[in-house]
């Protein structure tokens, strides 16, 4: 028997699917930020110059790039597959804040440094809320309604 539930339709434990539009567009801003995230982890293996430059301007030492690289690569690669994706969005969710606090600490300009992890966050989640309709019901977009 279907029931109503936060405007999703709910058939037994399964939820309806979402629209066409909502999936490819989660798709794709994931899909993004995915690349940019993976590129940022290998570049944390690589170490090239920029890199180098900024631990040490941050004044993390450059021993633990390798290790912030792993931890971002796996975090990314979770949120990519499906079954894992709210788990690697959480993890992400915890590396972005330590960018956040660390932006915080050395003082860096507001909107274009210290927050963008948080706009990373955003699509992050965005992406996720976009595809999955669990989320959907748990986190729901409200209307204003007009009487």
């Amino acid at each position: 028997m279907a029931e109503a539930t936060m405007g999703v339709r709910l058939t037994g434990d399964d939820m309806t699917e979402v629209s066409r539009g909502k999936l490819w567009t989660g798709r794709v801003i994931a899909g993004l930020v995915a690349l940019f995230l993976l590129f940022d982890a290998a570049m944390k293996f690589v170490k090239p110059k920029s890199v180098a430059d900024a631990f040490v301007r941050s004044g993390w030492p450059i021993e633990v790039s390798s290790t912030l690289g792993a931890l971002l690569l796996i975090s990314t690669i979770l949120y990519l597959i499906p079954k894992t994706s709210i788990l690697g969005a959480i993890l992400l969710t915890g590396y972005l804040g330590g960018a956040v606090a660390a932006n915080l600490r050395l003082e860096e300009p507001l909107f274009s440094h210290t927050l963008f992890p948080v706009y990373f966050g955003v699509l992050v989640w965005g992406s996720l809320w976009l595809r999955d309709s669990k989320l959907q019901a748990l986190v729901p977009l409200r209307q204003n309604s007009q009487a």
